[in-house]
């Protein structure tokens, strides 16, 4: 779409206001719209209400209605109040900086006042704690407007080893914008869909592993998991302390850099977080189009399909184009990460679960895992129709945080993934970052077998590690997107998104979704005559 200069946008949103919401007029006036455009637009004298009223007749339009993406859990009853106080805040001469005014979206898992966090489960279906996690707290603060709660993958994806990504009982099944018979990913699915649809100006994450930049890239967008205590987890479901992070998700790098700045931070009751205060920054003011020249950047080529590696060769080229000097980097094997970051996930699933519940308002009945786990046995129909809860289950059994196996295991999973993963891949080739295909391409959403993972996945060793990782748009494979992964050492965020930034402006990539309902077939028969 030809991009609107602020004035324009302005206008469009003006007479959005006046005409009720026409499906045509809020598409002129919101898709693809960036977020610093809309901060430029709402410099020039749109309102912060027009803004938010045009996103929410998007949404009624894409994600109730037409493609119904399912992506948007929850609309905040208050946002248009909110967008109102925000613009008389503008007019009186007080202005919170890039994001004041401009509505964004936060996962179901994350508290927010005015609704309740469900995790995608029936069982938090009355969790209305009334408060807000720090994050979210931090995004207020900075004059970003709510506007809702996005669906996810149940639990965060972590209920059952068969799940089905995108799927929750209280949402249902999230639908990815360029195929909708295709998967989200997760497991913030619906931050994925509903940002690359321009359902707001951007949208919040969380990952524990993969699940901020395996949506991110199959929903064409950039995706930055932090390094784990940049971000508190305060108030936001969790799976693992060594390992939960938020992040944000949104259509370009600038945009992604604009929405980190807001949520860093310290947080008392989240220890992790102790030094996070000094590297707050602001990410998106050092962003530049050189910032490639001369780095040596690593360049992993792990199992892909003959498709995802042209792609792949052509990211590189444009790496190459912007002044990086590529040098092939070889893993090392890692035997037992995978085994040894399970076991810790299901450990500290039951502890921290735990001790989340025992949080929850008196209206939330299941205040322990295993109340959980009988909760979805006694509602099976609802909740566990497509898949079990085996990985649940398993966690239940583990002896705690105490115990000494899973002590070993963190120790083991940090040791391969840090000292013996990244850092030693950065080391042996003296280079700054490395490059990855992010994950495969997205696979049919299946209620019958679950999800159908492909080769590669970049997830695991900065999820482990608790090192940044960004994935930007490569471009479409066969009509569905691909994400490029950048890795480096911790608290290296900075220089993530300034080589993402000069890759994105060089190369152009992205392509805007489609909403098609599958991938084209066709070259068959017809074509063979």
């Amino acid at each position: 779409m030809r991009r609107l200069k602020a004035g324009m946008m302005g206008a469009a949103l003006v007479a959005l206001a006046v005409t009720g919401h026409a499906v045509a007029q809020e598409k002129t006036a919101v898709e693809e719209l960036s977020l610093s455009d809309a901060a430029a637009a709402l410099s020039a004298g749109t309102s912060s209400e027009a803004l938010t009223r045009a996103y929410l007749a998007r949404i009624e339009a894409l994600d109730r209605q037409g493609a119904t993406l399912r992506s948007v859990i929850a609309i905040n009853p208050d946002a248009v109040a909110q967008a109102r106080a925000l613009d008389a805040e503008r007019r009186a001469g007080r202005v919170r900086g890039p994001l004041h005014g401009v509505p964004i979206l936060v996962k179901d898992n994350i508290e927010t006042r005015e609704l309740p966090t469900t995790a995608g489960s029936l069982a938090l279906k009355d969790n209305r704690t009334g408060r807000d996690a720090p994050v979210v707290a931090r995004l207020r603060a900075a004059g970003a407007v709510i506007l809702g709660k996005t669906n996810l993958s149940e639990w965060a994806n972590i209920r059952s080893s068969a799940s089905m990504s995108g799927w929750s009982a209280v949402g249902g099944l999230v639908r990815n914008p360029y195929a909708l018979d295709r998967t989200s990913c997760g497991s913030s699915s619906g931050s994925g869909a509903a940002a690359a649809a321009s359902l707001a100006a951007a949208a919040v994450g969380t990952e524990t592993d993969g699940s901020v930049v395996c949506p991110a890239a199959m929903n064409g967008l950039v995706g930055l998991k932090p390094t784990i205590g940049l971000v508190s987890r305060t108030h936001i479901v969790p799976i693992s302390h060594s390992q939960d992070t938020a992040g944000p998700m949104a259509r370009s790098v600038r945009d992604a850099a604009l929405l980190l700045s807001a949520m860093v931070g310290s947080d008392p009751a989240d220890p992790t977080t102790r030094d996070a205060d000094r590297h707050r920054s602001d990410y998106a003011a050092g962003l530049s189009a050189d910032a490639l020249k001369g780095v040596r950047v690593g360049v992993l080529r792990p199992e892909m399909s003959a498709a995802l590696a042209k792609r792949y060769d052509a990211a590189l080229a444009v790496l190459r184009a912007a002044g990086a000097t590529l040098v092939d980097v070889t893993p090392p094997k890692l035997e037992g990460l995978g085994e040894a970051e399970f076991l810790v996930l299901k450990a500290e699933l039951k502890a921290d679960l735990n001790a989340y519940l025992a949080s929850t308002p008196p209206a939330v009945k299941s205040r322990t895992l295993a109340d959980i786990i009988a909760f979805n046995a006694a509602h099976s129909d609802a909740e566990l129709r497509f898949f079990g809860q085996d990985t649940f289950e398993e966690a239940q059994k583990m002896p705690g945080l105490d115990d000494p196996a899973y002590k070993a295991a963190r120790a083991k999973a940090l040791r391969l993934a840090g000292a013996e993963g990244i850092d030693a891949m950065l080391g042996q080739a003296q280079v700054q970052l490395l490059v990855s295909p992010t994950y495969g391409l997205p696979w049919l959403s299946d209620p019958v077998h679950g999800d159908h993972f492909m080769p590669p996945s970049a997830s695991e060793l900065p999820a482990v590690a608790g090192t940044p990782h960004l994935t930007v748009p490569m471009g479409l494979v066969q009509g569905l997107p691909a994400g490029l992964s950048f890795l480096g050492p911790k608290y290296s965020e900075a220089l993530l998104l300034g080589a993402g930034y000069a890759f994105e402006q060089r190369g152009r990539m992205r392509v805007k979704p489609g909403y098609a309902a599958s991938v084209p077939t066709d070259g068959g028969l017809e074509a063979a005559r």
